[in-house]
């Protein structure tokens, strides 16, 4: 089974990759990284385990790969 991860986890490295802050709603952050492309990305905060789908819509909002984290 692979790792799941930490919403904690997940926040530290987007924000490694410059990711920034924008706003939180309730249990959810966004993020944005400017560049040639915009990017936009919502976590879940404060869960230990983020479920596998939630993940890999995070991977695919963020532009990031699996290896990265």
């Amino acid at each position: 089974m692979p790792k799941l991860f930490s919403s904690k986890q997940i926040i530290k490295v987007l924000q490694k990759h410059g990711f920034i802050l924008i706003s939180q709603c309730g249990s959810h952050v966004k993020f944005r990284k400017m560049g040639l492309e915009v990017r936009t990305t919502i976590v879940p905060d404060n869960k230990k385990e983020i479920p596998r789908g939630t993940f890999k819509s995070i991977l695919r909002q963020s532009g990031l790969e699996e290896k990265d984290f």
